[in-house]
């Protein structure tokens, strides 16, 4: 597989086959990730990360990939300390992290933004979350952790409970469940449906979509239980956030009737929507996601910075 200098912006940005690749590729990553081997295909690199939104996971875990690949980062974590405070734009940022590195990993408040790094600079870009937009590497995670415990994607049913207008984990993942033939159950309060347009795009990909206000029930006969949180930043009206803020919490209780092969998936930061008493149950499967994240970033840049666009 080879995705030689290419953008990666969106999921639809690959294929059904890249995907699996890169699926494939990542397991194979998973003894790099831990440490117990070695290996150096980035050594000769720099990927600047370009992080204008508070991270943890997204962030830390790619900076653990390009060093265990051997690479070396150079990481904006908190745009109040760039020159954007003093005005610079986004363009012009990006064309001097350019000069500075062979990709750019960018995270960003605004919708857009990762594609308009892509347009001024000639380096790959990879987006790492751009407002209520796309998260393709957070997806590739999620499909990674599900195809660990499934040894599948085809044919899952997953349930997708949250804030599924502005998530944009959900967004990128249901456009991918739907490429691999899983069956996809809204759950949300019904101010934070998914967008029309999307489930549109669904069903037209001839995906099978059901919506679900009860969270019981959703959950009873699912394989995949795909948490996400409210997320506040992404209202404009506190009023609004309050209104829902707290609409669902997956406990024990909740869990008592699922299958046993049940997996809880979140894409984390959690902010109470998952109780800590689920930690210990066997359905938890979201710091292992976390984990699986490493080695997906892994193959995904050793892909991409095989040999650098512009070569």
């Amino acid at each position: 597989m080879s995705l030689r200098g290419r953008d990666v912006i969106s999921i639809r940005d690959l294929s059904k086959e890249e995907i699996a690749e890169i699926l494939v590729a990542a397991r194979k990553m998973i003894p790099f990730a831990e440490g117990k081997k070695v290996t150096h295909p980035l050594e000769d690199r720099i990927v600047a990360m370009a992080f204008f939104e508070p991270s943890t996971r997204t962030r830390l875990s790619f900076e653990s990939a390009v060093q265990r690949l051997g690479g070396r980062c150079i990481t904006i974590a908190d745009a109040a300390a760039t020159s954007m405070r003093k005005g610079e734009s986004l363009s012009d940022t990006v064309q001097m992290l350019t000069s500075y590195s062979d990709a750019i990993v960018i995270r960003h408040p605004n919708e857009g933004s990762a594609q308009l790094a892509a347009r001024v600079s000639p380096k790959p870009i990879i987006n790492a979350g751009d407002g209520a937009g796309q998260h393709p590497t957070q997806t590739l995670a999620d499909l990674a952790t599900m195809q660990e415990a499934f040894g599948t994607l085809t044919g899952l049913k997953v349930v997708l409970l949250g804030d599924l207008r502005y998530g944009r984990t959900v967004h990128s993942l249901a456009y991918a469940l739907a490429v691999f033939g899983a069956e996809i159950v809204l759950t949300s309060p019904p101010e934070l449906r998914l967008p029309r347009e999307l489930r549109a795009e669904l069903e037209g990909m001839g995906a099978k979509v059901s919506e679900e206000s009860d969270v019981r029930k959703a959950v009873r006969d699912a394989d995949v239980l795909y948490v996400t949180r409210i997320q506040k930043e992404r209202f404009g009206d506190e009023g609004e956030y309050r209104k829902v803020a707290g609409s669902y919490r997956i406990d024990p209780h909740i869990l008592s009737e699922a299958k046993p092969r049940l997996v809880v998936l979140h894409p984390l930061p959690r902010a109470g929507e998952i109780v800590p008493e689920v930690d210990s149950m066997s359905h938890a499967s979201y710091f292992r996601q976390a984990f699986l994240a490493v080695p997906v970033r892994m193959a995904l840049l050793s892909s991409v910075l095989a040999h650098g666009r512009g070569e």
